[in-house]
């Protein structure tokens, strides 16, 4: 294990500890911790370093962290893009056409080859330019507000197509 701390900066582990301590004995302590973690990361993500460390730290099996960093939607293990949107798939989505959502956003930001959307339960897409990344939710449980769509943390309900492009085109013209 000590190879893993090693790879992690000196400040990012002094992140981790601190995190760590003011985490301790608190209910649901391993998810605040990584919470935390990779609210850190630039990339919005847990690195395989990250967790090993965290591993180490807490003396718990990386089998552990690594099953409820997988477990949880909230969590990421790929490097996300500057901006999220995620799309409900449930199934009041479903019936008011979240898939057609899903599809043009895709053709819109590039995204057309790789994973099949007909399998979009757990999708996720970045960009090549890591400026956006596309996730699917099972649900949100908004289910009044279908179809739904999370930009940023931010729920946007009873979103069309026109709307879900205009808050894209928004978001490139901010990050520019």
């Amino acid at each position: 294990m000590a190879t893993a701390q090693l790879s992690l900066d000196a400040a990012e582990q002094a992140f981790i500890d601190q995190v760590i301590v003011d985490k301790s004995g608190r209910p649901g302590e391993l998810l605040g911790i990584l919470e935390a973690a990779q609210e850190r990361n630039p990339n919005k993500y847990l690195s395989p370093d990250t967790l090993r460390y965290i591993a180490a730290k807490l003396d718990i099996p990386l089998s552990r962290i690594y099953s409820v960093a997988t477990f949880y939607a909230l969590f990421n293990l790929e490097p996300q893009g500057d901006n999220t949107i995620c799309i409900c798939r449930g199934t009041a989505c479903h019936t008011r056409n979240s898939r057609a959502l899903l599809e043009s956003l895709r053709l819109e930001l590039g995204l057309v080859d790789g994973e099949d959307a007909n399998d979009a339960d757990k999708l996720t897409l970045t960009t090549g330019d890591k400026k956006f990344t596309i996730r699917t939710v099972a649900c949100f449980g908004q289910c009044a507000l279908a179809p739904v769509v999370e930009i940023n943390h931010r729920i946007c309900g009873h979103v069309n197509e026109r709307t879900l492009q205009r808050e894209v085109r928004s978001l490139e013209r901010e990050n520019d």
